[in-house]
């Protein structure tokens, strides 16, 4: 089965990755981030994303990683961003906030009222340990207690706090509404954590993840689970439809995944530098897709906001 053909709409998202340093390296990561990775976004390139916001109207500003905060110029860059009155958001792996050096990071994404995706794939130690690495629920939780006491996730405080969970191996996640009610009494009950949202979010078959299911001889059949499950409903819903995502080097793509991918979007120019200098047209556009993107509409569907359905 061949994907469907999808056009862009008027953008509304700026996802950029900063790059792939993280303090973690964990199966399911998609773009191999590790402690190890040296890119890491240059300082013009940094400079163009506010441009980008200004130029084009954009509400609402994605940073990723890798893990972001580890970028030298991650506050200067919310900093300025913020003067344009936009949503910005912050995809956490909850354990470089208690990392030596970091330790005023929450704090400050606190006063700037950063919106803050954190991934947490399971509400069980042994489950979290073994796809992310050992020791990192512990942190995990420590760091969402102060996320709480800063007040993230509380009511009428404004400071969202959403929380990410990917499965194990090679499943379709349940359904969100029903998970996250778990996930909110499970957390509250043995941690008395608070949280705003669950995304529940489909695992991608490439990259770490795919090599991963490839040495366990499953990816040829979760790739098979995922067209099966393909839901025409959720085509209008997938997120490349009306975000730009920005690699670590300025060049353009229709998402984080194709970024991964090396799928460029079909702009007239491809680069960061020319969307901060020129008026590009992007509504109308084909959207590049291949038989990865059954990830985004298989079951409930999957975007970098949760289910689409």
């Amino acid at each position: 089965m061949k994907f469907p053909a999808i056009k862009r709409r008027e953008a509304t998202t700026l996802q950029v990755n900063l790059g792939y340093r993280c303090n973690q390296a964990c199966t399911h990561c998609h773009v191999d981030a590790s402690p190890l990775r040296k890119e890491m976004m240059d300082e013009y390139n940094i400079s163009l994303i506010p441009k980008v916001l200004k130029r084009y109207g954009i509400k609402k500003l994605d940073l990723t990683g890798g893990a972001p905060e580890m970028h030298p110029q991650f506050k200067d860059l919310i900093s300025e961003v913020n003067k344009l009155d936009i949503d910005i958001i912050d995809r956490c792996n909850l354990t470089i906030l208690n990392e030596p050096g970091y330790e005023d990071f929450a704090a400050y994404m606190a006063k700037e009222r950063v919106i803050i995706i954190a991934s947490l794939p399971c509400y069980e130690k042994d489950n979290v340990d073994n796809q992310r690495g050992n020791d990192v629920f512990r942190r995990s939780i420590k760091v969402l207690k102060l996320l709480n006491t800063l007040g993230y996730g509380k009511e009428r405080t404004g400071l969202k706090l959403n929380l990410v969970y990917n499965p194990i191996g090679a499943n379709l996640p349940p359904p969100q509404r029903s998970l996250e009610l778990k996930y909110k009494d499970e957390l509250y009950q043995r941690y008395s954590i608070e949280f705003n949202n669950l995304f529940v979010l489909t695992n991608m078959p490439i990259k770490r993840f795919a090599s991963y299911l490839n040495n366990k001889g499953d990816l040829d059949e979760y790739k098979l689970l995922l067209e099966k499950n393909h839901s025409y409903k959720n085509l209008d819903s997938v997120m490349c439809k009306d975000t730009i995502s920005v690699d670590w080097q300025g060049n353009l793509y229709d998402c984080d995944f194709n970024q991964q991918l090396g799928l460029k979007a079909n702009f007239s120019h491809i680069n960061l530098s020319d969307l901060a200098n020129q008026n590009i047209i992007i509504q109308g556009n084909d959207i590049n897709v291949g038989q990865h993107c059954f990830g985004c509409t298989a079951g409930n569907g999957s975007s970098c906001g949760g289910a689409l359905s």
